[in-house]
């Protein structure tokens, strides 16, 4: 009891004690990644005091941060060259830290680092459709990254024909993604890792997304699940 006051008057001295240290990692083509991840994002993590926010589109600067970093968010579709930073990565997944892979970090980015999408997206996405109007649909209403999420959600946004690999760790599917042909993909899903909590997240690509409400929602709660809040 001692042990839990003590704990309990430490962090209403220190409200940052509680809060969820995220690095989110950005950069690359296509997308406006400091308009969407660095302000919009980390805007809606730090809302209530849920998280910090350490933003960086420079890959040779994630192993100074992952140190003090409790769930590390990659969203880039640039490199990352350094053999010590990707171990790095994989060391933090293997310590049973937080991963979230957000829109372009689940393609298949990196021909030289085959490891990352089969052991860490467990597949990934090759292509998507055209940007426009779909419905995303909640599978799994019971798990707590969708919790306040409506069962069914419509956005403009890149459908990631995100595909599973039949040898990787595998996937629980949460929502699914559906084109106007009826064919469905993951929108959101975690991956079966032994010990780390990784969610691969497709949608992200401008406003509609990122300003969308549902979109808010599960990020939050991703962010929460991976640090086993």
């Amino acid at each position: 009891m001692r042990l839990g006051l003590g704990l309990a008057l430490l962090i209403a001295a220190n409200p940052l004690a509680a809060q969820i240290r995220v690095l989110m990692v950005g950069g690359g083509g296509s997308h406006d990644f400091n308009r969407w991840y660095k302000e919009e994002d980390a805007a809606t993590l730090r809302k209530g005091g849920l998280a910090t926010v350490t933003y960086t589109d420079d890959p040779t600067t994630i192993l100074e941060h992952l140190p003090e970093t409790d769930v590390l968010m990659l969203s880039n579709n640039q490199p990352i060259k350094d053999s010590v930073t990707r171990k790095a990565i994989f060391a933090f997944t293997d310590a049973g830290k937080g991963l979230v892979l957000a829109h372009a970090s689940i393609w298949y980015n990196w021909r030289d680092w085959p490891t990352y999408n089969f052991k860490l997206v467990s597949g990934g996405s090759r292509s998507h459709e055209k940007y426009g109007p779909f419905t995303v649909t909640v599978n799994d209403s019971k798990h707590p990254i969708t919790k306040n999420v409506p069962k069914t959600f419509k956005l403009d946004d890149e459908l990631y024909h995100y595909n599973e690999d039949p040898a990787g760790p595998g996937i629980r599917v949460l929502a699914t993604s559906k084109n106007e042909a009826g064919v469905t993909h993951p929108a959101l899903f975690v991956v079966k890792n032994p010990k780390a909590r990784i969610v691969g997240f497709a949608l992200g690509h401008d406003a509609a997304s990122h300003e969308l409400e549902a979109y808010q929602t599960i990020l939050r709660n991703a962010v929460k699940w991976a640090a086993r809040k």
